[in-house]
């Protein structure tokens, strides 16, 4: 028998891919899109990935469009299909990226009786997608394919959802494909730029504030011109750090959870605050507290490509709606005569350069450590993707992000992230090094996708770094509800992942000390293909800002972890542990001297204010009932 042909509509939205320029789509095959499968495989300009799991699907996508600046494509069944794939539409919409997530949906007869797997798409996906809709008539593919086009690149970049009616697939239509949508020109105004040059003229000490979505290599270049001209600090939002050059003689470091004390003192003390691409979220503001919202005495010009962003929740005293690229231009381009030239921004380079930089923490695999080798060890240009948790604080805090795109992470904090995104990004550069890093419990979100990797040849390094346990959640369960008897829920009992990456037909090692992991980075990156790097941590080694030594870095949450180092400061001048919050001394050797030498007074305080701070090293240097009987809370040892 012969094979029937591709239905004619289904045919049709393949032809209005790639009259927009799509050149992959990432998938997990459902009966409900038979006919655009049928279709994608009688071509071959489009390229598709078939995933494990719809969530790893739409993270791919999400990741896919972060790095094109182009809408990243995902096509899953209806009913479960798209419901498991509603995570990565909630990261690309709080992400700002743009993406299109078609959907194979009920038969047209079937709807609104709770067909199988029937889920009104328009309801379900509303509130975390840019435009969700359900195609009804062939003949209207084009437009709603360009439309999707023209919402997911427009203004804020976010997500596009379309139900796909599995008999509207099957039937017959003469529309052809629109022409290819491009986002809409939006240069600043000259009277703004003359307006943001007046008050920087007239500032004492601005900062800039850069991240959301819309950058790329030119727009990175051109601002990091302008930033330099003026000596102005830049700091970088939350998971944005690939928005300009680490080595740049401005760059301050990056705010979001664990940040710089320095350059969150910056901020705070800054009396002009260019807010530029960045909406200036809750991460990235510590609870919107970093700036206060509202505050008198400083000024905040705010750059961003919609509108409806704009005094949407900080109030500015310019807003200028423009696109990263036209704004970064006009910007390195300005010149009006008038001279401007701050030093703050090379003072706060180097403050950044000495808190980047890891000291030995005395864990057996210091983390510090490891992600100094791994700057050392892999090229500058380096892609490092990665979900939510704690062990991403060590990259956040060491690696230098050196080229664009080089940081695929999700700033809504989803979990299952990284596995996904380093597969896309394996696909999209394939000449460039790629490496996941995941948290244990990260990394089983969406793990499976390494299937996906060996499948399709993504030359790709998996780290993942074993704990145990939930540590982020355990970090915030014992300063909530302190105690041993009080942790609940966050143990974890896991696999081998070393085996597991084997099984998958990867390349795999172990490393439980900081020599293994410096033999197996230099293994790894001596092969192609899959290979994952197995790390195993002590529980104690809970975050960078938490663990021994003088660096200290996490992903809890900003307000308690600042307000905590700003008390101690306050109220334990000269004591040992008020060192340790600086970062000057060994947390066990400034532990051991205080509670050795009668530092009873400071020891209350700091175990008040840092119970996880001292709960641990205490633990780990035998010094549990040392501290007890000096002072110490019992209830937090």
């Amino acid at each position: 028998m012969k094979a029937p042909n591709t239905p004619q509509a289904a045919q049709l939205l393949v032809d209005c891919l790639i009259e927009q320029g799509c050149d992959r789509v990432f998938t997990v095959p459902g009966e409900s899109f038979l006919q655009v499968l049928d279709g994608l495989g009688q071509q071959s300009t489009i390229d598709v990935v078939t995933c494990r799991q719809e969530g790893g699907v739409s993270f791919m996508a999400c990741a896919d469009g972060a790095m094109t600046g182009r809408p990243g494509v995902a096509f899953v069944t209806r009913g479960p299909g798209a419901t498991n794939a509603s995570i990565g539409v909630h990261v690309a919409m709080q992400d700002s990226q743009p993406m299109i997530l078609f959907v194979g949906d009920v038969d047209s007869e079937m709807r609104d009786r709770e067909g199988f797997q029937e889920v009104d798409f328009a309801a379900f996906f509303g509130p975390i997608a840019k435009w969700a809709a359900r195609i009804d008539s062939a003949d209207r593919i084009p437009e709603y394919v360009a439309r999707a086009y023209a919402m997911a690149v427009s203004g804020r970049p976010g997500p596009v959802v379309l139900a796909l009616p599995e008999d509207m697939l099957g039937r017959d239509t003469s529309a052809k494909p629109r022409p290819r949508v491009e986002r809409s020109a939006q240069a600043p105004c000259p009277d703004a730029m003359q307006a943001m040059i007046a008050m920087i003229a007239d500032a004492a000490s601005p900062i800039a504030i850069i991240g959301g979505a819309g950058w790329n290599a030119k727009a990175r270049e051109h601002f990091q011109i302008f930033a330099e001209r003026l000596g102005i600090p830049v700091a970088t939002a939350f998971r944005r750090q690939d928005a300009i050059s680490s080595s740049s003689k401005v760059y301050a470091g990056n705010l979001g959870y664990g940040p710089s004390p320095k350059l969150v003192e910056r901020v705070r003390n800054a009396d002009l605050i260019l807010a530029i691409g960045a909406r200036l979220g809750e991460a990235t503001t510590d609870g919107y507290t970093v700036p206060p919202l509202i505050d008198g005495d400083r000024k905040l010009v705010h750059v961003h490509p919609d509108a409806n962003e704009l005094n949407s929740v900080y109030p500015a005293d310019l807003a200028i709606c423009a696109s990263m690229d036209e704004f970064a231009e006009s910007a390195a381009l300005w010149d009006d005569g008038e001279a401007i030239d701050f030093d703050a921004g090379m003072q706060a380079h180097a403050e950044w350069e000495e808190w980047a930089t890891a000291h030995p923490n005395g864990h057996t695999l210091d983390m510090g450590q490891a992600v100094q080798f791994m700057r050392d060890t892999l090229p500058a240009d380096t892609i490092i993707c990665n979900g939510a948790g704690n062990f991403s604080g060590w990259w956040h805090r060491y690696w230098r992000y050196g080229g664009f795109p080089t940081q695929l992470a999700p700033t809504c904090g989803a979990m299952g992230y990284g596995v996904p995104a380093a597969v896309a990004a394996a696909l999209r550069f394939p000449q460039r090094t790629v490496v996941a890093v995941a948290g244990d419990g990260d990394f089983l979100m969406n793990g499976q996708e390494l299937a996906t990797a060996v499948q399709h040849d993504a030359n790709m390094i998996v780290i993942v770094v074993d704990n145990s346990a939930y540590g982020t959640i355990r970090m915030h369960q014992e300063r909530e509800f302190p105690g041993e008897d009080r942790i609940i829920a966050t143990r974890l009992v896991n696999p081998d992942f070393a085996a597991l990456a084997a099984a998958y037909g990867g390349w795999s090692a172990k490393a439980a000390t900081t020599d293994e992991f410096k033999d197996a980075l230099a293994a790894a990156h001596g092969r192609n293909g899959l290979r994952l790097i197995h790390c195993t941590i002590d529980i104690d080694q809970l975050a960078a800002r938490l663990a021994l030594g003088p660096n200290l870095d996490d992903e809890a949450p900003p307000g308690p972890v600042l307000d905590r180092e700003r008390h101690v400061g306050e109220t334990t001048r000269g004591d040992p542990f008020q060192r340790v919050v600086e970062g000057q001394h060994h947390l066990v050797d400034d532990l051991q001297h205080a509670v050795r030498h009668g530092g009873v007074d400071g020891l209350q305080q700091f175990v008040g204010r840092a119970e996880v701070v001292v709960k641990r090293p205490a633990r780990h240097a035998g010094l549990r009932d040392e501290v007890v009987d000096r002072g110490g809370i019992r209830a937090l040892l």
